[in-house]
């Protein structure tokens, strides 16, 4: 059975070639009290729209995650 963090590393390789398309990138920093902290890199750091990025990263592991209540950038 996958623990939570497993499955957190397990969705962002999905969701990833996604983002390097438009020459960004994000990764999984760690899980805490059911947050998923996330650092933006490449063009989505600092981009306009990493906060919409974030929205739908965290709108879609919510729903897949059990355990998983929000989703912060560091």
């Amino acid at each position: 059975m996958q623990t939570i963090e497993e499955k957190i590393k397990e969705f962002t390789e999905t969701v990833r070639p996604y983002l390097q398309r438009d020459g960004g990138d994000f990764e999984f920093v760690k899980f805490e009290d059911g947050i998923v902290f996330v650092k933006m890199l490449g063009a989505c750091s600092g981009c306009s729209s990493s906060s919409t990025t974030i929205d739908y990263i965290e709108d879609m592991m919510c729903e897949e995650i059990p355990g998983v209540i929000s989703v912060k950038e560091i």
